[in-house]
């Protein structure tokens, strides 16, 4: 016989669990609840939705109490308070009182009658609790912080809400259904496997689509497929990974991520964003850094559609949004032209997460009519000679140069000649939104020999416009 000691290390494949995730079924059974109170309706509600018979001892219950019992027909309210012989046969005992010693009672009554129990906000006298649930159901995903923070499991749920879309529900209803047929066409284990594989990756690819009988019959199909036919044709997906900080990606992004086989990022894409993807997902850096050696474009793009063609699910993960200077037409046309299903998810673009950062509204009402986006970097790597030069000295545009740092000097004299006035301010913002980030102020005549001072090595944007005139917002300030 194992003797082991409460306080034996934990096996070398879990690290110690402060509690053990349990999943209790309640369907029919009787939960004893004690107390009439807001916080013991919730539990009420909560409980009933599992299909438990909700008995609620409560001699005055509260308005929230009494609309749960009219409104949910297995909470029933017994208008007197709990005695001892109340546990007998319950399955759960719930107890919301007001004193140490009624609690003591309450466990005391509940463990005589072999009973478990929890008391609320008292965490010394539970057997077990209540922890945030994300609800998909069937999918249920609790979430425990050991009665230690709370509020740090509801921001956990809230995080993972928006990764999990509604419509999993439905596939997860459809699971259960089909589960059924799957077992009873006897397929090995392997194959089993690989039905399930890939209704999985329906579901996360199609959560929003109602999954139907002719969803299971072309799974089902799929498996009788000859094991050395040509791979299935893949996908890809173009997303914009933002300028930098992973909060900034948006759900779908997060999805996206979720469900790849491949993740081709850029060197500008944060690591945490990339460990956005799933554990499983290769990873793959196809970084084109200027004036260095890298990837070129035409090889990204043959891997792209290479890697689709073997039937992965691919996610090329750009800096900002894939559509500004991001060089995506290229990779689109390579996509399309090899008949690869394509999907473009939009990213936050390095100039809107540089005028959030820095507080500053780009189109001031009084200073600015216009934005205008533009790169000063050509494909032989000069200032481009055919820019709009009226259009960039207008005293009420603001514009945001991509790629400028090489050319800024350049650029300002073409300014400057063209007629812009040279006190105009500007800002070079150096990996906006990251937690290094680095600005450069001026006007546009002392911005180049500040830059200049400044060596900045990271990626750059600068901005130019009389709407620029004062930051709002410090360097320093806390980050959400």
């Amino acid at each position: 016989m194992d003797q082991r000691r409460p306080d034996a290390a934990p096996t070398a494949r879990l690290g110690a669990l402060a509690t053990l995730p349990v999943f209790f079924r309640l369907t029919g059974k009787p939960v004893l609840l004690a107390g009439g109170g807001d916080g013991a309706a919730w539990k009420a509600e909560l409980l009933a939705a599992t299909g438990a018979q909700v008995r609620v001892f409560a001699a005055e219950p509260g308005e929230k109490m009494r609309t749960a019992a009219d409104e949910i027909a297995n909470v029933e309210i017994i208008p007197r308070g709990w005695a001892a012989s109340d546990m007998q046969g319950c399955a759960l005992a719930i107890g919301d009182v007001e004193s140490d010693d009624e609690a003591q009672r309450f466990r005391d009554a509940a463990h005589g009658a072999g009973v478990p129990v929890n008391v609320v906000d008292r965490p010394a006298f539970c057997d077990f609790q209540f922890g945030s649930i994300v609800e998909r159901s069937p999918v249920v995903i609790g979430i425990s912080t050991d009665g230690a923070a709370p509020v740090f499991g509801q921001e956990i749920r809230a995080r993972i809400e928006t990764i999990l879309p509604q419509g999993l529900r439905e596939w997860a209803k459809a699971a259960k259904a089909w589960r059924p047929s799957v077992m009873a066409r006897h397929l090995d284990f392997r194959a089993r496997r690989r039905f399930w594989e890939r209704f999985t990756r329906r579901a996360m690819e199609q959560a929003d689509v109602a999954p139907s009988e002719g969803d299971l019959t072309e799974l089902l199909a799929s498996i009788d497929t000859d094991a050395t036919s040509a791979p299935t044709r893949g996908s890809v997906v173009l997303v914009g990974a933002g300028p930098g900080d992973p909060d900034l990606l948006t759900v779908k992004a997060v999805r996206a991520l979720q469900s790849a086989d491949v993740v081709l990022y850029d060197d500008l894409v944060s690591p945490r964003t990339v460990n956005a993807a799933r554990r499983e997902a290769t990873r793959i850096a196809v970084g084109k850094r200027g004036y260095k050696p890298s990837c070129t474009q035409e090889d990204i793009t043959a891997l792209i559609v290479s890697l689709a063609l073997e039937g992965k699910r691919v996610v090329r993960l750009k800096g900002g949004d894939p559509m500004i200077f991001g060089r995506a037409g290229e990779e689109i046309a390579g996509v399309l032209a090899a008949g690869i299903p394509l999907e473009i998810v939009p990213g936050v673009t390095a100039a809107a997460g540089a005028a959030a950062s820095l507080g500053l509204s780009l189109t001031e009402r009084e200073t600015a009519r216009r934005v205008q986006f533009i790169t000063a970097h050509a494909r032989n790597g000069r200032l481009p000679d055919d820019l709009a030069w009226a259009a960039l000295t207008d005293p009420r545009a603001t514009t945001v140069v991509y790629m400028g740092v090489k050319t800024l000097p350049l650029l300002v004299d073409r300014l400057l000649a063209e007629g812009l006035d040279p006190q105009t301010p500007a800002i070079v913002v150096e990996r906006a939104t990251w937690p290094d980030e680095r600005r450069i102020t001026g006007t546009i005549l002392e911005l180049p020999e500040k830059v200049a001072e400044a060596h900045p090595a990271g990626p750059c944007l600068v901005l130019i416009g009389a709407a620029l005139g004062g930051i709002r917002l410090p360097l320093d300030r806390p980050r959400s």
